[in-house]
């Protein structure tokens, strides 16, 4: 079959993407400098929802990002097509329809870059090389993008998800390449936070997500384009609450408008201490103005840089 030539030819970056770390950033920018020499716009193609849950052992919690951050990120990065999947819409298809029908007859690509560990088509059992193989026949560059380390350690989501559980949301954003954040609706709560001085915006990370740590962490909250310094509680608020729901609750320092319904973005900086029960919302405050101390001591300074 010859790639449709009435349609403008794409530089291809093929992967799940999920949490666009530094290594997934290479394969993209890679695609970019193809559709520069060749003059060709870059399309993505990546999924939307989770990837197969039995090869992460069963567990759901395991997105980085939610799709709207990612075709945020792609874009920014260069992405001109992004062509998005659920995983069930082609797990079945076999690695030469996967090729045929994806690669050659939605993106029409002239060049495809993909990471060492790429897997297509049923049962994953096309890899990189096979794609390679069928990237020749068909005519088409293809690139292999070797994996990026941070000292001898490759970097992955599942190191990702191992670090943001561990609270070392640091260590998460050198391999993301940014800050590790949550663009989700603010929802509303019970305004105990406000009775004591301190306003926040409630959250609830969806459950496909990675979900950090249970503590208190410094973080900042993007609101128009302005960055605030925040502090973000993930936890189950055990001094107030008798039930096990967690959430995620900040307060927003220097803020105090109506984000009741919004889509807001809380990065989480560093974790500051874990959770803990309070004798009371007195002792509970005390804490708090602690905490906020602590990040207008040490994180402002450092965020106005």
């Amino acid at each position: 079959m010859s790639t449709d030539n009435r349609r403008e030819r794409t530089a291809a970056a093929l992967g799940f993407f999920d949490g666009l770390h530094i290594g997934h950033q290479a394969v993209i920018h890679s695609a970019v400098e193809a559709g520069k020499r060749l003059g060709t716009p870059v399309s993505v193609m990546t999924f939307r929802g989770e990837p197969e849950l039995p090869k992460f052992g069963g567990r759901h919690d395991i997105c980085l990002m939610t799709y709207d951050d990612k075709e945020r990120l792609l874009t920014g990065l260069g992405a001109e097509h992004i062509f998005a999947y659920e995983f069930r819409d082609i797990r079945d298809m076999s690695p030469e329809d996967f090729f045929r029908n994806i690669v050659i007859e939605t993106m029409n690509a002239a060049y495809v870059c993909c990471g060492g560990d790429f897997r297509f088509g049923k049962g994953g059992r096309g890899n990189a090389l096979l794609l390679g193989e069928l990237c020749v026949q068909y005519g088409m560059g293809f690139e292999i993008v070797p994996p990026v380390c941070i000292g001898d350690i490759p970097v992955s989501s599942t190191r990702i998800r191992e670090l943001i559980r561990g609270g070392d949301t640091e260590g998460a954003a050198v391999m993301l390449g940014r800050r590790l954040s949550y663009t989700l609706p603010v929802l509303r709560g019970r305004a105990l936070g406000r009775t004591i001085g301190f306003p926040t915006i409630n959250q609830d990370i969806p459950a496909f997500m990675v979900h950090p740590k249970r503590g208190v962490y410094s973080s900042t909250v993007i609101l128009d384009g302005k960055e605030y310094a925040a502090v973000t509680n993930i936890g189950v608020k055990p001094t107030v609450k008798s039930d096990d729901a967690e959430n995620m609750e900040t307060h927003i320092i220097g803020f105090d408008g109506d984000l009741y319904g919004k889509a807001v973005r809380v990065e989480l900086l560093r974790f500051i201490r874990g959770e803990r029960k309070f004798g009371g919302l007195g002792e509970l405050r005390q804490q708090l103005e602690a905490d906020k101390k602590t990040v207008i001591e040490k994180d402002i300074p450092t965020l106005s840089k």
